[in-house]
């Protein structure tokens, strides 16, 4: 078999498996609650509210769609002509244009160029989060974030990239093949190692302090069969007034973390209820089926690019003899940001999907649909999140459900316990 004919076949493999995988472990089967449940949970909704919250969308909105058209423009400028190609040989020629060399800062030059494009519109959110009072930790605290995150996504950037140029130089012909198992491996590692390592470079954690509300958390864990190491408080106060919790990590390394704000902010049956929701996730193993989902995902999209990146017409636009250059880097990231875009809405529809089961845990969790209720309106309250989003916005982006979704499904099962 010639590399290109088991390159398709693998690609016809993966497809069916990641088919498979989302229609067995992505929970279809719970629709949101009835439209007119819906609307009836707005209307009951402070008006003043729900005006803030559009305001405040419509103040973001503009910033983050042009974000996201002007990143696309740029990675086909740079990946669709031989700006990007030259781009690379200038970073690496320093250092006598060896191919790591371009491979690894050519790379990073690249990825940075975009990011520096669109760091205006980052700004401009920023100045919108200040201006509504979310973001509390100024332009010095953003700065330092900013250069934090710029830090992280180098290293790991720069290990990606020399790892994937050194494969296309050992295996010129079936790169493909061990450039999937590599992706696919990288994804696995990132979701279960770098929210360990990566989250005290953003945060400090300290221990919850013995009370009641740590020992209701520890057991509800404990009755939803979810081990937890320990219940942790992140100071996100001193970079937003968003409230929020999470679980994180696995095996021994488990614990639940409650944001400072939420517990400021919050009642102790509220923050039970978001911790409920949490557990869901980790009691129906959402991050390894996420884990798994990207894992088929990312082996897809590099035998993807192997075959569109070998198609000649492609290949004459981005100034290159060959996808295996380090010099069509561009090229790919442009693919790559283009099957980003189509496959947004799909993405966001499963995860509105797993959250919704994560509602539905945490209610059966609690038995306490008025907390989980009250908690959502707080959330929207607090986070300025618009209870009831344009239909457009919502499909293409919308990672959870609507406020008013969450609202009519703790009254929907209220209503089914009760009767």
């Amino acid at each position: 078999m010639t590399p290109r004919g088991g390159a398709v076949l693998t690609l016809a493999v993966l497809a069916v498996a990641l088919l498979v995988t989302v229609a067995v472990l992505i929970p279809w089967s719970h629709p949101p609650a009835p439209r007119s449940d819906q609307l009836a949970a707005l209307r009951e909704l402070p008006a003043d509210q729900v005006a803030q919250a559009r305001e405040f969308r419509y103040a973001l909105r503009p910033g983050g769609w042009a974000a996201l058209g002007l990143g696309l423009l740029v990675a086909l400028a740079l990946g669709l002509t031989p700006l990007g190609s030259r781009l690379v040989e200038l970073a690496g020629r320093p250092l006598g244009g060896h191919w790591a060399a371009q491979a690894v800062l050519g790379g990073l030059a690249v990825l940075l160029v975009a990011d520096l494009l669109t760091l205006p519109f980052a700004a401009w959110r920023h100045a919108v989060l200040i201006r509504y009072g979310l973001a509390t930790n100024g332009w010095a605290g953003w700065t330092v974030d900013l250069l934090k995150s710029y830090a992280v996504s180098a290293v790991i950037g720069s290990v990606a990239l020399l790892g994937f140029y050194a494969v296309l130089r050992l295996a010129p012909r079936w790169w493909w093949a061990f450039g999937a198992a590599g992706a696919a491996t990288l994804v696995a590692l990132l979701s279960f190692v770098l929210p360990v390592l990566v989250e005290p470079v953003f945060n400090r954690f300290s221990p919850m302090e013995q009370g009641p509300l740590r020992s209701q958390l520890m057991e509800l864990a404990d009755r939803d069969g979810v081990p937890v190491r320990d219940v942790l408080v992140a100071d996100a106060s001193r970079r937003t007034r968003a409230v929020n919790a999470y679980v994180s990590g696995l095996g021994p390394t488990r614990r639940i973390v409650v944001y400072d704000t939420l517990l400021r902010e919050a009642t102790p049956a509220e923050v039970t209820a978001v911790v409920a929701h949490e557990l869901g996730h980790a009691r129906d193993r959402d991050v390894p089926v996420g884990t798994l989902t990207g894992a088929l995902g990312a082996a897809a999209a590099v035998v993807a690019l192997y075959l569109l990146g070998s198609w000649p017409p492609l290949l004459r636009l981005a100034g290159v003899d060959t996808v295996a250059q380090p010099r069509a880097f561009p090229l790919l990231l442009a693919l790559v940001t283009v099957a980003g875009i189509v496959s947004a809405p799909a993405q966001a529809l499963m995860s509105r999907r797993v959250e919704a089961r994560a509602d539905a845990h945490a209610l059966a969790l609690t038995g306490d649909p008025a907390a989980f209720e009250s908690m959502q309106r707080r959330l929207a309250a607090i986070n300025l999140a618009d209870p009831d989003p344009p239909r457009w916005e919502y499909l293409y982006s919308a990672s959870h459900p609507s406020t008013v979704e969450r609202i009519a499904a703790a009254r929907a099962y209220a209503r089914e316990v009760g009767g």
